[in-house]
């Protein structure tokens, strides 16, 4: 525990007071204290905007690259819904 305490680094961030106190219900709900909370949060965040980046790198890889001769047409037939 030593180690990873002293691994760490203290920063002062600002936030409004709604947000300050929702931030210490929701640590005291989850029986953590407030920088666990935010530091959980972050890491959260961070994930989904990797996330986020790499769909957007593989939407762009897919419209640069054009359809070789209907090779997607298969697989639209099979994802279509039965009429009714």
């Amino acid at each position: 525990m030593w180690s990873k305490v002293h691994a760490m680094e203290t920063i002062r961030i600002v936030l409004d007071k709604g947000l300050l106190q929702a931030t210490d219900r929701a640590a005291r709900r989850m029986k953590q204290n407030r920088s666990a909370l935010v530091r959980e949060a972050l890491r959260e965040h961070l994930k989904r905007l990797d996330v986020v980046r790499s769909e957007k790198r593989d939407r762009e890889g897919y419209a640069r690259r054009r359809e070789a001769g209907g090779e997607s047409a298969v697989w639209e037939a099979e994802a279509a819904w039965p009429a009714e």
